[in-house]
């Protein structure tokens, strides 16, 4: 008797499970005609989800912005189901034709079961990507060259000057340091060759730019190249007034200093 009733218990376990994956089967079918067009507003979301992500990174990146590696991961995934979405709302029409019944039965019930039951997986993976996607900052400041290499003649007996100016640089006390002389003595030159040595001798400058001064100078061009040192390099920075640069300039070289005066300090 034990035995009879240890199997007619695990007999009707067994029905009772089957039924439960057969009512959860049946509603995957069922619920296709509504979950298809849900399917279909939460891909148009995503695409505009994606499509305003997309812009954000184009206009960090023409800034010389570089994007962070999440917000490319978020990207490449939205576009993966993106497609996957596609091609499920693609073969909506033919799997609609096998239903019957009111849409709870289908001429096809294993096809019809699959595609129902992808269709809610992916509505399920679209809302939570969707969640993911909203970014605080979609790209930080790439760290801007510390120095462009300069072509330059062989210096002449310039060494000893090129050292003595050097100590000068990396001389915590000094300020600003002139160089001056008659046209020709080779002060471009020595400028230069200090300029480069910055590249390959070690120096706790983060930056350092080249920007030419003439008589006849022009203030905003001058901007412009030290703009461009900082990472400044799109058009609506180049057409902001004289005035309005100045204080771009100044904050980006301030941030500059109190993080280098920062690492000194720790």
């Amino acid at each position: 008797t034990g035995n009879c009733c240890s199997v007619q218990i695990g007999l009707e376990n067994f029905i009772l499970r089957g039924l439960d994956s057969i009512a959860g089967h049946a509603n995957y079918v069922c619920k296709v005609q509504q979950t298809l067009p849900t399917l279909s507003a939460a891909l148009q979301e995503l695409r505009a989800q994606r499509n305003d992500l997309l812009r954000q990174v184009d206009l960090a990146e023409q800034r010389l912005l570089k994007p962070f590696e999440q917000v490319q991961l978020w990207l490449s995934k939205a576009e993966t189901m993106i497609t996957e979405a596609e091609k499920l709302i693609a073969d909506g029409p033919q799997q609609m034709n096998n239903l019957c019944l009111g849409g709870c039965a289908s001429m096809n019930y294993l096809s019809s079961y699959k595609f129902g039951k992808k269709v809610a997986e992916m509505l399920q993976e679209i809302s939570d990507h969707k969640s993911k996607g909203v970014f605080e900052k979609v790209a930080e400041n790439q760290p801007a060259a510390s120095v462009v290499v300069r072509p330059v003649e062989q210096p002449v007996a310039l060494e000893s000057t090129i050292q003595k100016v050097w100590s000068c640089i990396v001389d915590k006390d000094a300020g600003i340091i002139g160089l001056y002389g008659l046209g020709g003595v080779g002060k471009t030159t020595l400028l230069t060759k200090l300029n480069n040595k910055f590249s390959t001798t070690r120096n706790d400058f983060e930056v350092v730019i080249w920007a030419l001064v003439s008589e006849d100078s022009d203030v905003g061009k001058i901007q412009d190249r030290i703009g461009g040192n900082l990472g400044f390099s799109d058009d609506s920075w180049k057409n902001k007034s004289v005035d309005q640069k100045a204080p771009d300039i100044y904050g980006v070289l301030t941030r500059k200093l109190q993080i280098h005066l920062k690492d000194n300090f720790n």
